[in-house]
């Protein structure tokens, strides 16, 4: 009698992750920055079909409603209702929109401005570099906030002139990175070897050099994003920035100063919200910072 010896298959290996998949999901920071974001990226988006009411619609009987912890709250206005009776959480999902318009919108400007000032003066260098220097330096000699407040004082506050405005303000940044790095890279091999072929200036620019420089853009980008949104914030709570009806955050916080010390939820709820996006935002662009470093090392 002889017997047979079944050979069992051997057990599928799992697919391994990617290496920068794995670097992502084990950066704790970047994980909750981009859940955070992505949260407040969606409920913006969303906004026509979440709300529960019109944001611009009043009605003064309905004023000043608290949220719905409180013991004279309501399930029909969650977040309650401001000093017009406009309901509270359909503003602040409008006003994510604003917000996040105006700093992706400005940073996109600024970029698009500070990166061909740098790209042109790390590789030309000499006067072209002198000139963007001194450019540079001038524009880190004025202080943002006083700028954009005398400018929107001139020109009168709107959502199109706070992201045009804070576009022209805030590229600094991106031309200082990117002239460094530019001039790292500009005696590199690959550069040598694009001209040793007959690459044109644009095309070594363009195709070669700004590839590299994606990485800390992108970090810068996110910075810039931030800090777009904590100034229109500002312009908007001094009433130079966006203004009234259209929803938002800051000047949310503004039309409910006057009730802080009797009904504090009027500032408390957007001034968390708008923290939270900009933690959100820096979480993300110090994770990006991480994961793109050597090994993963700051």
């Amino acid at each position: 009698m002889t017997s047979t010896t079944q050979t069992l298959p051997a057990p599928l290996a799992k697919p391994a992750l990617p290496r920068w998949l794995r670097r992502v999901l084990g950066h704790h920071g970047l994980t909750l920055g981009a859940i955070i974001l992505g949260a407040i990226a969606l409920a913006a988006l969303c906004a026509p079909w979440i709300a529960p009411h019109d944001p611009f619609a009043q009605d003064i009987s309905q004023r000043l409603i608290p949220p719905v912890w409180h013991e004279r709250g309501s399930w029909e206005h969650m977040l309650g209702t401001d000093k017009l009776g406009r309901d509270y959480l359909s503003r602040l999902l409008y006003g994510a929109r604003v917000s996040l318009l105006i700093g992706l919108s400005a940073a996109l400007i600024s970029g698009l401005i500070g990166t061909t000032m740098g790209l042109l003066a790390g590789y030309f260098g000499g006067k072209v570099d002198a000139v963007v220097s001194y450019m540079i330096t001038t524009r880190l000699a004025m202080p943002v906030v006083l700028v954009a407040l005398a400018m929107s004082s001139l020109v009168g506050g709107s959502l199109q002139v706070v992201i045009v405005l804070l576009g022209l303000l805030l590229w600094d940044r991106f031309a200082i990175v990117t002239r460094s790095a530019t001039q790292q890279l500009r005696d590199a091999e690959f550069i040598a070897a694009a001209k040793a072929l007959g690459a044109s200036t644009p095309y070594i620019l363009l195709r070669e050099l700004l590839p590299n420089l994606m990485g800390a853009l992108t970090v810068v980008t996110t910075l810039e994003m931030a800090h777009a949104i904590l100034l229109e914030s500002t312009l908007s709570f001094l009433g130079l920035g966006v203004q009234p009806p259209t929803p938002s955050w800051g000047l949310m916080v503004a039309e409910g100063k006057a009730y802080m010390f009797f009904q504090p939820w009027v500032i408390v709820i957007p001034g968390l919200v708008l923290a939270l996006l900009v933690l959100a935002i820096n979480l993300v662009g110090d994770g990006i910072r991480d994961i793109t470093a050597p090994d993963g090392r700051n």
